[in-house]
């Protein structure tokens, strides 16, 4: 039974995001009493998020959820000078232009998961690039920086282990929990912020804000972190032999999303559904209690409900049903990917690597192509691909008039010649 008494860290705790917090009882007074105001940062590396930044999103959203206020930071400002922690290398550099195109990006991503405005709970959208680009450095240096001890900082995760495997660690990276924990005491001076969440790998880099803010301000802040997630066969959550599980249906198709959570490991399906859907916990207690292939039941549940909160109910149940039609059914569903190809290409006669590796992604080279032609995983129109030479016509086309290729069991990928 928990201990806690605000249902923001209840729940928290109950559904397996707490991995670490500051004075926990302090926090939980906190929140019990009075409504907060939490944030977590996020860099913007790529165009969208993936699913491994999924938990601190739900964190934010059980947060707004339970009567408090969420603040997603963008790290327009940080983003230009990366983030160490869990890095073995410093981080490319990206132009502004292609920073304020990712930050547009993910943006959208959260309007799926929170509510934004003006109301005492709305979420706010801040970019810490409105204080850090205008820093005098000087003026940092001795109001900031005189805080930080650089032994102190050695002894953090994030700067030992790179140390420790004698990779090279910039300056510039080195400042990059300095302005971490400035954007900490900012948020608190500007919209009341006392709590960042984020990772456990974070930890070191919240406590320097934590510090910051009692130095500066005599403020109490706080920190809550969340386990680093890795499936049950130690692979880390958001990445899978055919790529980035990205949350952007433009970049990885709400099909392919569900199929990345109907495939997870029987092991980690009670965990995700408490994490990564907002099913009540007596229902998931009852999914965890499946034995043998009813547990099957429970992925296709985890997979629906996981793809609702990102890319909508409406999408969820046409991947569920194209997923039914296609492994239960044997039929061919017409809501599968698909890919457009100039109906030249079959005239011509397309080369089955070609179609494998260019003209669908399916596998990442020719190369690799051939090795699952050996390995008996590719398939054409359901039947297995033989003869790496072999070449694909107009004559190929189903009834339907396209092409299904197919990796394994689960990926497939329909061509219509255009």
């Amino acid at each position: 039974m928990s201990t806690y008494k605000s249902d923001f860290l209840r729940i928290l705790e109950s559904r397996g995001f707490i991995h670490q917090a500051s004075e926990p009882d302090a926090l939980d007074a906190l929140a019990a009493e009075s409504r907060i105001t939490a944030y977590i940062g996020f860099d913007c590396t790529a165009r969208s998020l993936h699913v491994g930044s999924l938990l601190p999103i739900m964190m934010l959203y059980w947060l707004q959820q339970t009567g408090h206020r969420p603040i997603t930071l963008m790290g327009g400002g940080t983003t230009r000078i990366g983030d160490p922690s869990g890095k073995d290398e410093a981080r490319r550099f990206l132009s502004e232009a292609a920073i304020e195109e990712n930050l547009r990006g993910i943006r959208a991503i959260f309007t799926k998961f929170l509510t934004f405005g003006d109301g005492p709970t709305d979420a706010l959208m801040v970019n810490n690039a409105d204080w850090l680009s205008n820093l005098n450095y000087i003026d940092f240096l001795r109001g900031v920086g005189r805080h930080f001890s650089v032994n102190r900082m050695l002894t953090f995760d994030a700067v030992k282990l790179r140390l420790e495997r004698q990779h090279e660690l910039s300056f510039l990276e080195f400042n990059y929990m300095v302005l971490q924990a400035y954007d900490f005491v900012e948020l608190n001076k500007r919209y009341g912020c006392a709590l960042q969440m984020g990772g456990s790998d974070q930890w070191g880099n919240i406590v320097n804000g934590i510090d910051l803010g009692r130095r500066l301000a005599n403020a109490q802040l706080f920190a809550l972190t969340s386990p680093l997630l890795t499936t049950s066969s130690g692979a880390k959550m958001g990445k899978t032999a055919a790529g980035t599980v990205w949350l952007d249906a433009g970049m990885l198709s709400p099909y392919d999303y569900w199929q990345y959570w109907r495939n997870s490991e029987d092991g980690d399906v009670t965990r995700f559904l408490k994490l990564f859907t907002v099913l009540p916990l007596e229902e998931i207690s009852r999914l965890a209690a499946l034995k043998g292939e009813e547990i099957n039941e429970a992925k296709k549940l985890l997979a629906t409900e996981a793809t609702a909160l990102v890319h909508g109910r409406a999408a969820a149940v046409e991947a569920a049903e194209t997923a039914r039609k296609t492994f239960e059914e044997g039929g061919l569903a017409e809501t599968l990917p698909t890919i457009e190809i100039p109906r030249g290409d079959l005239d011509r006669g397309l080369g089955v690597l070609t179609a494998f590796a260019e003209k669908t992604g399916l596998v990442s080279s020719n190369g690799e192509a051939r090795r699952q032609i050996k390995a008996g995983g590719l398939r054409v129109n359901d039947q297995a691909v033989t003869d790496e030479t072999s070449v694909l016509t107009l004559g190929d086309l189903t009834a339907e008039g396209v092409l299904k290729l197919s990796l394994g069991k689960k990926r497939h990928v329909l061509l219509r010649p255009v």
